[in-house]
């Protein structure tokens, strides 16, 4: 598995568009290959140009939505059919998706794969954030998980795990806890939390993600696992989060960022400019990123160096 980052470089470099960057490539794929375990996908990906590759981020940019959605969707059937192979028999598949735009793309590329291509009643659904309003209201995280993806497969209801939207948001973040000590058991603290197979998270233009915003106080909270937030500069202002402690102790993170008005800020995170915009904050030894070219823009043109 080692040689697998190999395997993706050569074949760029063979590709008459990216020649120019294979040397750079081949240099921080070196970090990459040395690694014990393959950091990303198993096999290269044809339809997505290599922005970089070092320190266990990888980021890769395609020319269209379509291509990105049926990649992002064949990755994560991949890392389900990965952790599959590496737990006990019907041992659960955890992951928490964020809203916005990712579900739209993660169901495109999904759904085209097939019934057969996941195994739905592993997987244990969380929401990495969720607005405070009624389940079938338009703002609402799980609504639009629902209708793009989940109403479509074979997933057991009771293996999506929803808020109490009755509840305000202090009170609907405690039992969002309790709903993680189902699935991880009563062990779980801030200081020993949960490690989701996968952390699907997305980006706005203003670099946040989950419910953590820039300069925000909740970037700083590191003693629960949920936090809720009530002033939230986005609306709607009532909403609950996991805390980057939660989200940086995934096994795998993947993130989705696409389009023009991200770039500015998408480089910025990728460079780790300072101050940290609340992206930036998120850490670990495998994160993958799938992002339009318009989004890509400016990191692109900033030398692809991270």
């Amino acid at each position: 598995e080692t040689n697998v980052p190999y395997l993706q470089i050569y074949r760029h470099f063979l590709n008459e568009q990216t020649r120019n960057q294979g040397w750079q490539l081949i240099t921080t794929a070196i970090e990459v290959g040395s690694s014990s375990r393959a950091p990303f996908s198993s096999e290269p990906n044809t339809m997505a140009t290599v922005l970089a590759a070092a320190g266990g981020v990888r980021v890769n940019s395609f020319a269209t939505a379509a291509e990105l959605s049926a990649s992002l969707g064949a990755t994560v059937a991949e890392i389900a059919t990965q952790s599959a192979k590496s737990k006990p028999e019907n041992a659960p598949f955890t992951v928490a998706i964020s809203g916005g735009s990712l579900p739209k793309l993660l169901a495109a590329g999904i759904l085209k794969l097939g019934d057969s291509a996941i195994d739905w009643n592993r997987w244990r659904v969380f929401f990495v954030d969720e607005r405070v309003v009624p389940l079938d209201h338009a703002d609402s995280n799980f609504l639009g998980c629902n209708e793009k993806l989940f109403d479509h497969v074979n997933i057991d209801p009771s293996h999506i795990f929803k808020i109490d939207p009755s509840l305000p948001p202090s009170e609907c973040a405690t039992a969002y806890e309790t709903h993680l000590r189902t699935v991880f058991g009563e062990n779980i603290t801030a200081a020993n939390p949960p490690k989701f197979d996968l952390m699907l998270l997305g980006m706005g233009p203003d670099g946040h993600t989950a419910s953590l915003f820039p300069e925000h106080p909740l970037l700083e909270v590191d003693d629960v696992l949920v936090a809720s937030i009530t002033n939230s500069p986005k609306p709607p202002p009532g909403r609950i989060t996991l805390t980057l402690p939660v989200i940086n102790a995934a096994d795998r993170i993947v993130f989705v960022c696409t389009g023009a008005g991200k770039a500015p800020n998408l480089a910025k995170v990728l460079h780790k400019e300072e101050p940290l915009l609340p992206a930036a904050r998120v850490s670990g030894s495998n994160i993958e990123w799938f992002v339009d070219s318009d989004a890509a823009a400016e990191f692109a043109a900033g030398g692809n160096k991270m």
